[in-house]
């Protein structure tokens, strides 16, 4: 077996569309995170304009690595995410530990987090039902979808992120009509607020908000099934998350019209405080089955793009040939049952909830690696073929890389024990790399 990643795969007679690309993105970013964030930041920040800063500021940075991802998912056609993207820039080991992680820790644990949290917005309102044994329905109903056909998993992720964005703009719209009283909300800076954006209480908030984007890079784990990917990809990843920068700026204005700041600070659950300031006592029952709607399509979307990296590690390595095996339709379904087993496995355990801790420190790594890989390739190869260039070349790159740097720093000065776990993390994927070297 040739060391470097195959060729990019040719594109199926099936496959998925802008629409159904861009609903990755978009339910891939949209989880939890938006919605528990603001509570924190409360805490140390009190004033609206550095509030909806943050928000502004991660949109700005997730849109620097979705047109640098662009580039390089036009020039390198191909399924698989980071992993495809750091074999062919650096080396099949470092592509095979990102993949690794990507899979696993990247996908099949959030995928538990989600599922579980659905579970637990519907035991809410009833009370009857068990969080772990919905979150594990979830899962398996929705690997069914994926697993089949094409037409069944476009039109599944497609329409519930087409109703998680109607029922997002609808709370907004709703909670900011119907607010009373209504919360001051200044969209200027006044005074004290330009101390409050260069504090350290901003950067640890936005560390938050980071992890709130994270998805925006869902697209290119699906580069080799979609359509005209050199030209779709970039309209995706782009327009994916603007729209999302977007929603989450309206979302935390919303949230800060409708109820007062004390009533969310410390609170993981600001949406359903907001939803009851803005609802009434009903607002509670109304946003705990909307909040589990809403994570239909994240679970859905996790579910259709982290198993491709696992179909591309097995057309690269003949150890796990059998994960890039797929179905009539083109469908990887054994990668994506074995990603499901693996989620199944966190739910049931519960013992993903210590690894997301510290995998947003090591996927924030493979991101910093990827971006800084467009310089790479440009010097490495300058004739190669690139589709796409990244819109604002070097700037875009350079303000994605500044952002993430300082927010690694932050993390490994102020959270050292997670941080130094992605030794570990690491180190598991060099000996699954010994390993598959072996079984060629």
């Amino acid at each position: 077996m040739n060391s470097a990643p195959a060729a990019a795969a040719p594109t199926p007679r099936n496959g998925y569309g802008p629409y159904a690309a861009t609903a990755v993105v978009v339910a891939n970013m949209i989880g939890t995170g938006v919605f528990t964030s603001l509570g924190f930041q409360l805490l140390d920040i009190r004033s609206t304009f550095p509030l909806l800063l943050l928000w502004v500021v991660g949109g700005a940075a997730a849109f620097c690595g979705a047109v640098s991802y662009a580039e390089l998912g036009a020039a390198i056609p191909r399924s698989g995410g980071e992993y495809t993207f750091l074999s062919r820039i650096y080396h099949p080991v470092v592509g095979l530990v990102s993949g690794w992680i990507s899979a696993t820790i990247g996908f099949a644990a959030p995928t538990a987090l989600a599922a579980i949290t659905f579970g637990t917005y519907l035991a809410s309102v009833f009370p009857a039902l068990s969080p772990t044994w919905l979150g594990a329905g979830l899962v398996a109903l929705l690997t069914g979808v994926h697993a089949t056909t094409y037409r069944s998993s476009s039109l599944f992720q497609r329409g519930f992120t087409t109703v998680k964005v109607v029922l997002i703009l609808a709370f907004c719209v709703a909670a900011v009509a119907l607010a009373d009283p209504a919360q001051p909300v200044s969209l200027l800076p006044v005074a004290g607020d330009g101390a409050l954006v260069f504090s350290g209480a901003f950067a640890v908030s936005l560390i938050y908000v980071s992890y709130a984007y994270t998805g925006w890079n869902a697209a290119t784990y699906l580069t080799g099934e979609l359509a005209d990917p050199q030209r779709t990809l970039p309209r995706v990843l782009g327009g994916g998350t603007l729209l999302v920068t977007v929603l989450y700026v309206s979302l935390n204005y919303a949230f800060l019209k409708a109820a007062p700041m004390d009533a969310m600070a410390g609170r993981l659950e600001v949406g359903y405080v907001a939803a009851s300031h803005a609802f009434g006592p009903s607002g509670a029952a109304i946003m705990g089955v909307a909040l589990a709607v809403l994570l239909v399509s994240t679970v859905s979307a996790m579910v259709m793009a982290g198993p491709r990296v696992l179909q591309v590690i097995g057309e690269d390595y003949p150890l796990f040939r059998r994960l890039s095996r797929t179905n009539r339709d083109g469908i990887p379904a054994v990668a994506i049952l074995t990603q499901a087993a693996l989620s199944l496995l966190f739910i049931v355990t519960a013992s993903f909830e210590t690894i997301l801790v510290f995998a947003g420190f090591t996927l924030g790594l493979n991101s910093l690696l990827t971006v800084a890989g467009v310089f790479v390739l440009r010097v490495r190869e300058p004739d190669a073929g690139r589709p796409y260039r990244a819109w604002g070349f070097p700037f875009t790159p350079l303000v994605y890389i500044g952002l993430t740097l300082c927010t690694l720093a932050y993390i490994a000065m102020d959270r050292p024990a997670e941080a130094l776990m992605a030794v570990p993390l690491i180190g598991s994927g060099l000996v699954l790399h010994l390993i598959a070297r072996g079984g060629r």
